[in-house]
Formats: C-alpha cells, sequence, structure tokens
C-alpha cells in the first residue's frame, strides 16, 4: 500500500478495502512525510471523519472504509503531512477530560498544563475550603458595637493569556464556587475561549486586555497564567508544526522568554492586593529565574517548582497562607 502520493505532498488513498488498512496507509503517508506521531495522527483524522472515538473506533476497524469520506479523509492527511497540527484540521483537542475547540488562533493545550490546574485547584481548596473569602472579624466601633462589616464574596480568580480558555474554563467546572475571570490580547482567541465556555456550561468573565490590564482595581486572590515563554530567536529552530502554525503571539516571550513575568509582576500594583496564590507556567530551564522573580517580589511566603511529567521544571506557584 505505498502508491498514494508523497513526491507532490498530495495524500491519494489506494483502494483500500478496511479502516484498518486506511489507517495503516496513512500512517505510512505521514511517516514518509516527517510528521510526528503518525499513527496517531492517523487515528485522530479517521475518528473525525467516521464520527467515532475510543471503543467504537477500533470495533471498526475491521469495516469497509467508507466512499463518502474518502475526499474528507485525504485532505486531512495531506494537511497534516504538510505539518498542520491536527488538533487544527479536527478543530479540536482534550482537556482534563473536556473537549476544547482549538483554531490558529490560540495555542494548543499541552497535557503539562493540566498539572498547572491540578496545583492551582489543590492549593486553592486548602487556602479557601468553601471557594469563598471572608474579610478578618469586624471591627468594633467606638460604642461597643458591631463596625462595618463587609460581606463575604466568591474566591476570584484570573488567568492572563486565555488562549482557548483550557485553564479558565477547566477551573470554573471543577471548582463553580469561584469567581473565574480571564483575559486575552486577541479577540479572536477570546471568540474561541468564549465558545469553549458555553461548550463545557461554565461562566468566565473574559476581557479583552494586555495582562493584568483589564482587572485593574479588581480584587484577585488567585493568578494563573500559561503566557508567551519562548526566546524570540528559538522560536525559527521549533518543529514546524508549532514554528509554522501555532499563534507567534502566544509564543514569543522576548529576548530571554520572560517579558511576560517581569510584566506581570510589575503590573501587580494595578490590583488592590497581590494574590495570595499565584501559578506560572514556563519553559525548559525558566524555573530557578521565574522563582526568583516572585522571591524578589516578596508578596508569597511559599515559592514551589513543579516538575512536569517528563521530570522538567514546569511550573511555578506562589502562596500565601
Amino acid at each position: 500500500m505505498e502508491n498514494n502520493a508523497l513526491n507532490d505532498g498530495v495524500y491519494v488513498m489506494s483502494e483500500v478495502k478496511s479502516i484498518r488498512e486506511a489507517f495503516a496507509e496513512a500512517s505510512s503517508f505521514l511517516s514518509r512525510s516527517g510528521c510526528n506521531e503518525p499513527q496517531r495522527s492517523a487515528q485522530l483524522l479517521l475518528e473525525h471523519v467516521l464520527g467515532v472515538s475510543g471503543a467504537a473506533y477500533y470495533m471498526a476497524l475491521a469495516d469497509p472504509f467508507p466512499a463518502a469520506v474518502k475526499e474528507a479523509f485525504e485532505a486531512g492527511v495531506t494537511r497534516r503531512g504538510a505539518g498542520e497540527p491536527v488538533q487544527y484540521i479536527i478543530g479540536e483537542q482534550e482537556f482534563y477530560g473536556r473537549p476544547f475547540e482549538v483554531t490558529p488562533d490560540v495555542l494548543i493545550p499541552r497535557p503539562e498544563t493540566e498539572l498547572l490546574v491540578e496545583a492551582i485547584l489543590r492549593y486553592g481548596a486548602e487556602l479557601w475550603p468553601d471557594g469563598v473569602v471572608t474579610p478578618g472579624e469586624a471591627a468594633l466601633d467606638s460604642a461597643g458595637g458591631a463596625g462595618d462589616v463587609r460581606a463575604a464574596r466568591p474566591l476570584a480568580a484570573v488567568d492572563i493569556g486565555a488562549g482557548s480558555g483550557a485553564i479558565s474554563v477547566t477551573l470554573a467546572a471543577e471548582a463553580p464556587a469561584w469567581r473565574v475571570c480571564a483575559g486575552d490580547i486577541s479577540p479572536a482567541a477570546l471568540a474561541v475561549a468564549e465558545r469553549n465556555a458555553l461548550r463545557n456550561g461554565t461562566a468566565v468573565d473574559f476581557r479583552l486586555g494586555d495582562l493584568l490590564e483589564p482587572f485593574a482595581g479588581m480584587e484577585t486572590d488567585i493568578l494563573v497564567s500559561n503566557p508567551p515563554y519562548i526566546p524570540g530567536e528559538d522560536i525559527a529552530g521549533l518543529q514546524r508544526e508549532v514554528r509554522d502554525h501555532e499563534p507567534r503571539t502566544a509564543l514569543d516571550g522576548g529576548a530571554d522568554g520572560l517579558d511576560p513575568y517581569r510584566r506581570m509582576m510589575e503590573q501587580l500594583t494595578l490590583l488592590p492586593a497581590p494574590p495570595r496564590l499565584i501559578g506560572f507556567e514556563l519553559g525548559f530551564g525558566q524555573a530557578e529565574q521565574v522563582a526568583a522573580l516572585l522571591a524578589a517580589a516578596g508578596h508569597w511566603t511559599e515559592i514551589i517548582t513543579i516538575n512536569d511529567l517528563a521530570g522538567i521544571p514546569r511550573h511555578v506557584l506562589g502562596i500565601t497562607r
């Protein structure tokens, strides 16, 4: 089954008889095209055009390949062979067990970011077990009676650089007592995030603007961000799937990749008080520097570094208990 075209980059199916044969042929084409994870890509594209997934897909492997989806499958495999991420082709990526729409306007959610969400949920629940922020004891007035009493309010969590909404929508779904807000500088990204919030049945307050600016004056208990952190000069060396297809504004973190972290530290003065919990995702080799930025700010009593599944320091958190 090697007669599918590769010389001009166009995938043309042979007269395959089964879905399993289509999978094998497409996997071979994608492998020869230099794609990473060719078998996984072929399976996702097949599941997409066939409208099945999981066990249903494996049960269908022996079935005849339906002629009605042949053109769609060929087009998808051709696009993937040219380096386009499979998530943009099928328009979806799962995150924390939920489906998220993805377009070239947003970064594709990564599994390691789920660890950041887990950490924020865990420490958030420790700091605010019921998801409510209670002011200190009311001061007594001169007559010995109760002074001005401010009402308790829902915990406020802010996600900076919303992208697809993976972080904010997941926080809102997993901690429904929280008030979750998210900002992004890209109107197109916010549109995708809003659709994902609706799709997953969550209420998120989305705001357009640069980093913390849309949240000036807002009481913020948790600040979380997966900002652009790739050093500008390193982008040319990234995998073609990332370099040529994902939005550069979601990748480029300036000369050393740390510009967004520095700017967020500077913009904390826009808030009435620093958040008691802050969490950042970061790139390879940046954990020590980002932890130092948080330590220099002096707002948090604990600074924690969390490794990703490959053992690479991937997240830095600041906590005040």
